[in-house]
C-alpha cells in the first residue's frame, strides 16, 4: 500500500514502445491526485481549478502563525525598541523584495520551489540539499508553533506539555493528509474569524490605554544600550527575522496552483500573486511589531522571561475587554492559528521530503507517508524544549537559508535577464545536470562564510550580520560562477518533441501525453523523451528510473548544446520517436498543432 511497484527491466535492457509490458504503477496513494498534490510534478493546468483569490487566501492562510508575536517579543526584549524596529523592517523589505521573483517564476510554471531551484542553477541532485533546508524550516517551525499550542492548552486546559505536544501533533494529520483540496477550504472559512481575534486586543488597548504606545517606544528589555538604535542590536535581530526567509517556500507551495495569466485574469492574478507572495511578511513584520508591543505591554505583570509567550500576550490583550471569557478565548485563539500555520508546514514538509528521497532512493511511496516523518521530528524537537532556544536556533538557521534564497534569486533577476542562464525553467531530469555550480556552489560558499561569520570569525559585527553576508556573497557569486562556466551546466540535454514546450501565447502547452512507462496520461510540460524506454516519459517516472543511467544524457543518447534563449533546438541528436500527443479538453482540435496554435 505505501511502496511504488517497480517491475523496470534490468539494466542495458531498454523497453521497446511497442512491447505493451507495464513497468511501473503506483500504490493507491501516489496515484490519488487528491492526495499526492502532484508533489514531484508540475501542477497541471487542468487541476489548477481554483481562482487567483482562493489560492491567495489559502497561501494567506498559512500565515497565521504566531511565532511571529514570539519572535517578535524575543527581539525587542533583547535588544529594545528601536533597533527591534530597525531589525524587523530591514528583514522585511529584503523578504519581500526577494519573494518577488520567486513567486513570480513558480506561478508562471506551476512549480513547488525544489522544482524551481532545480531549474534555477542548482541542478537535479544539487538541489537535494536544499530540499533537507526547507524540510527543515517546516518542521522547526511547526515545533515553534506545536510548542505555542502547548503552552495554551497547558495555560487553558491545564495539560501537561508533553502531553500537549502529542495532541499539537496529531491533531494536524487529517487536515494535511487530503492536501490543496482540504486546506483551501478550511483556510478560508477560518481567515475572518482569526483576523478579528488577531487585531481585538490591539483595539481594545488603542481605545483604553492608548498612552501604553507611546511608552512603548521607550522600551529598553535587557539591552545593554537601552531603548536607542545599536547596529549589533539591529543585527542581531534581523538575523532572527530573516529566518523566515525560507517561509516564500510554503507560499509556492499554493502558488503554483494558479491558473495561467491571461489578458482577462492579469490585474487578480499579480494582486494574488504579489499578495500571497511576498506579501506575506507584511502582515509578518506587522506581526511581529505586534508581538514586541504586547511583550512590553506584559512584560511588568508576567516578567521578561515570559513576555515572548503569545498566550501570555494574548490572555492579557483580551482580559482589556472580554475579561470573563480572556483565557478560554485566547486559548481558542492560539489553537485556531496552530492548525492552520501548522498544517501548512506539514504540508510543505512533506512535499520537500518526497523531492528528497525520490531522487536518493529512486521510490516514492506517496506525499502522506512524508508527512509523518515530518511531524515526528517537530514532535521531537517539541519535547527537546526547542522553544527555549528560539533566538539561537532561528540567529543560525538564517545564515543557511539566505544563502539558498540568494541563489535562487540572483539567477532569476540577474542571470536571466543578462541571458546568462535559460530564459525559462527546466526541472526535468532528462534535461538537468546533476550539479550545476552556479546555484548549488554560490550557496555552499555563501553559507560557509556567513557560519563563519556567525561563529565570530569576522567579529562581532560580522556575527550580527551574517545573514547579510551570505545574501551579498550568494549575489555575487551566481552572475559570477554563470560567465566562468559559460552557463554549461543549466541544460544538459535539448527539448525537441514534437509538441512545442511554449506556445505562441507565452503559456505552457495543456496538450496530453501518454507516459511509456506508467501509462498515464500528462500535460506537456511534465514530459520527456526518453531514449531508453524508447518513448515519452513523465517527470516522476524519470526521476524514479535506476536503470538508465542517464544514458539521455550521455554522448549520442540525445545530448546537445543549447541556445539559453531557447527552450529547444534542432541540434541535438534526434532521439527514439515519442507516443502520440493527445489534445487536452473536448473542444480541442484534432491536430496536435492546431492545438498548440490556439494555446
Amino acid at each position: 500500500m505505501t511502496e511504488t511497484i517497480d517491475t523496470q527491466a534490468p539494466p542495458g535492457e531498454g523497453k521497446g514502445a511497442d512491447d505493451g509490458a507495464t513497468t511501473r504503477r503506483y500504490n493507491g496513494w501516489a496515484r490519488n491526485t487528491t492526495l499526492e498534490d502532484y508533489s514531484l510534478r508540475y501542477a497541471p493546468k487542468s487541476f489548477r481549478r481554483w481562482t487567483p483569490y482562493v489560492v491567495a487566501t489559502t497561501a494567506l492562510g498559512g500565515i497565521a502563525y504566531l511565532a511571529d508575536f514570539a519572535i517578535g517579543g524575543s527581539i525587542v526584549i533583547s535588544n529594545g525598541f528601536q533597533s527591534a524596529l530597525v531589525a524587523i523592517l530591514a528583514a522585511a523589505v529584503t523578504i519581500f523584495l526577494t519573494g518577488i521573483p520567486i513567486s513570480y517564476y513558480s506561478a508562471k510554471y506551476s512549480i513547488d520551489m525544489d522544482l524551481l531551484t532545480r531549474g534555477a542553477g542548482f541542478g537535479y541532485l544539487g538541489s537535494t540539499l536544499t530540499s533537507i533546508i526547507y524540510a527543515s524550516f517546516t518542521f522547526i517551525f511547526f515545533s515553534l508553533e506545536g510548542s505555542i499550542m502547548a503552552q495554551a492548552l497547558d495555560l487553558g486546559l491545564h495539560i501537561p506539555l508533553a502531553v500537549g505536544y502529542l495532541i499539537c501533533s496529531l491533531i494536524i494529520l487529517p487536515l494535511v493528509f487530503f492536501g490543496m483540496t482540504a486546506l483551501s477550504k478550511m483556510q478560508v472559512w477560518t481567515q475572518p474569524v482569526w483576523l478579528i481575534l488577531m487585531v481585538a486586543p490591539f483595539v481594545s488597548i488603542a481605545i483604553q490605554k492608548p498612552e501604553k504606545f507611546s511608552q512603548f517606544t521607550h522600551f529598553a528589555g535587557n539591552s545593554p544600550t537601552g531603548s536607542s538604535v545599536s547596529l549589533l542590536g539591529v543585527g542581531a535581530g534581523a538575523g532572527v527575522a530573516l529566518s523566515l526567509i525560507a517561509q516564500i517556500g510554503e507560499q509556492v507551495d499554493y502558488l503554483r496552483f494558479m491558473p495561467d495569466k491571461t489578458a482577462a485574469n492579469a490585474k487578480k492574478w499579480w494582486a494574488a500573486v504579489l499578495s500571497a507572495g511576498p506579501g506575506w511578511v507584511i502582515l509578518g513584520a506587522a506581526k511581529q511589531l505586534g508581538g514586541a508591543f504586547l511583550a512590553f505591554y506584559i512584560a511588568g505583570s508576567v516578567g521578561l522571561s515570559k513576555a515572548n509567550e503569545p498566550i501570555q500576550q494574548y490572555v492579557s490583550g483580551l482580559h482589556t475587554f472580554a475579561a470573563p471569557i480572556a483565557l478560554g478565548l485566547a486559548t481558542f485563539f492560539v489553537i485556531l492559528s496552530q492548525i492552520k500555520i501548522n498544517t501548512t508546514n506539514a504540508y510543505s514538509g512533506s512535499l520537500s521530503w518526497s523531492n528528497f528521497f525520490s531522487r536518493l532512493t529512486h521510490r516514492h511511496p506517496g506525499r502522506v507517508v512524508y508527512i509523518f516523518l515530518n511531524v515526528g521530528i517537530a514532535l521531537a524537537l517539541m519535547e527537546f524544549g526547542v522553544f527555549g532556544f528560539l533566538n539561537t536556533v532561528l540567529a543560525f538557521y538564517s545564515n543557511v537559508a539566505i544563502a539558498w534564497i540568494g541563489a535562487v534569486v540572483a539567477d532569476l533577476v540577474i542571470n536571466k535577464p543578462l541571458k546568462l542562464s535559460p530564459s525559462y525553467i527546466e526541472f526535468k531530469r532528462a534535461h538537468l545536470y546533476n550539479f550545476n555550480p552556479v546555484g548549488f556552489g554560490s550557496m555552499l560558499i555563501a553559507s560557509g562564510i556567513s557560519i563563519a561569520a556567525y561563529f565570530h570569525a569576522f567579529g562581532a559585527y560580522g556575527k550580527a550580520f551574517s545573514p547579510f553576508i551570505a545574501l551579498a556573497v550568494a549575489m555575487v557569486l551566481s552572475p559570477l560562477f554563470a560567465v566562468v562556466t559559460k552557463g554549461k551546466y543549466y541544460i544538459a540535454r535539448i527539448d525537441d518533441q514534437q509538441e512545442p514546450l511554449i506556445l505562441d501565447s507565452g503559456l505552457l502547452s495543456a496538450v496530453t501525453m501518454a507516459c511509456t512507462v506508467c501509462q498515464e496520461e500528462f500535460e506537456r510540460p511534465d514530459m520527456a523523451g526518453c531514449p531508453f524506454h524508447a518513448g515519452a516519459i513523465c517527470s516522476l517516472c524519470c526521476s524514479l528510473d535506476k536503470n538508465c543511467h542517464d544514458a539521455c544524457k550521455a554522448p549520442g543518447g540525445g545530448a546537445g548544446r543549447v541556445d539559453l534563449g531557447m527552450p529547444a533546438l534542432a541540434s541535438a541528436a534526434p532521439i527514439a520517436p515519442i507516443a502520440p500527443v493527445t489534445p487536452a479538453g473536448p473542444d480541442a482540435p484534432n491536430d496536435p498543432a492546431a492545438a498548440a496554435t490556439e494555446g
